[in-house]
């Protein structure tokens, strides 16, 4: 590499860390470089040559890359469960609440692609063993409010299933449809609004009693 090339380089790394600020241009590089590349693809190097920092500056706020994912995770499904027991405290009927969730839960997946995909997806075996427990310890968070939501409906008489099954219907669904508008946005779809009602409809209309 040129002695010109070096400087351009230099030129274009950030200044110094600003601790959260900085840390939080690291998650959101992560997670675009873990998507374009996989987890086992995605480097240190490649991360902090998206944010603009040498490797020896990343390494202040992660140990490795294990840990950085495993951050993206926490604070995903933590802003989901954010979203989802804000709904639970609503004065809202069983049904109203459930479908406010289920509403909630795909405007997220598609406002939020990269983590979305990326904590749906498969758990590296290269993780290390804390890092898997620190992942399972937040990832059924939002679920939490939800089967509460579940749980008032069916005991309300309003589902056809118990609260597993009716659970499990609705989260299929509903991923289903995140899945496909993210990973191919190219098809020429329905209007993705006009797409969440209907799947909603249609999911209600299977399993609520009339």
């Amino acid at each position: 590499m040129s002695v010109a090339e070096k400087t351009i380089i230099r030129s274009a790394r950030k200044a110094k860390g600003h601790g959260h600020l900085r840390r939080a241009e690291i998650l959101e590089a992560a997670e675009r470089i873990f998507i374009a590349y996989g987890y086992e693809g995605a480097t240190i190097r490649k991360i902090a040559d998206e944010v603009g920092v040498s490797s020896t500056a990343l390494y202040v706020h992660f140990r490795d890359k294990g840990e950085i994912l495993a951050e993206i995770c926490a604070n995903t499904f933590n802003e989901l469960y954010e979203i989802t027991a804000a709904i639970a405290a609503e004065n809202l009927a069983p049904m109203e609440k459930l479908r406010r969730m289920l509403e909630s839960y795909v405007d997220f997946g598609l406002a939020n692609p990269s983590a979305y995909r990326l904590v749906y997806g498969a758990t590296p075996m290269s993780l290390s063993e804390e890092q898997r427990k620190a992942m399972d310890a937040v990832q059924w968070r939002p679920y939490g409010p939800f089967n509460e939501a579940i749980t008032a409906a069916v005991e309300g008489g309003h589902l056809k299933a118990d609260a597993r099954l009716a659970s499990e219907i609705f989260w299929m669904g509903s991923h289903g449809l995140i899945e496909l508008l993210l990973t191919r946005p190219a098809n020429p779809w329905v209007e993705s609004a006009k797409l969440k009602a209907t799947m909603i409809d249609t999911l209600f209309y299977g399993l609520v009693r009339t």
